[in-house]
């Protein structure tokens, strides 16, 4: 299992899901974005700790969407980036996984968000 986290872009895995990854699933200090060991990085803040911008976020993730597909035969595990250190709400970041393969297990609060856009009942 791919431990996917929200990280920022100087890879100070310090606090929340990214400490995890670093000391659980080998992300790498100082390494902001993309594969490391047994996880992934998603930045959702800046070189300076400043959350980025929903767009900004959008583009990473579609990247790491793309991984994902290329990778059809390891599982990740996607946390809830953005809604933690970076202040976003389920309903901002969700929909940006709309479309994420079938490897992709997302977080129960995001399958709600995305339900709720597919039209599917409660």
């Amino acid at each position: 299992m791919i431990f996917v986290f929200g990280s920022n872009l100087a890879g100070r895995h310090g606090a929340g899901a990214a400490l995890y990854a670093r000391r659980y699933y080998g992300a790498i200090y100082g390494q902001g974005k993309g594969r490391q060991g047994n996880s992934y990085g998603i930045p959702t803040k800046d070189q300076k700790l400043s959350t980025l911008p929903l767009d900004a976020i959008r583009q990473e993730v579609n990247v790491f969407i793309k991984y994902a597909q290329d990778h059809p035969h390891e599982k990740f595990f996607v946390t809830r980036i953005g809604c933690g250190l970076a202040g976003y709400k389920n309903e901002d970041i969700a929909p940006m996984f709309l479309y994420a393969p079938d490897n992709c297990v997302l977080d129960n609060a995001w399958l709600v968000v995305l339900d709720s856009l597919r039209g599917v009942a409660e």
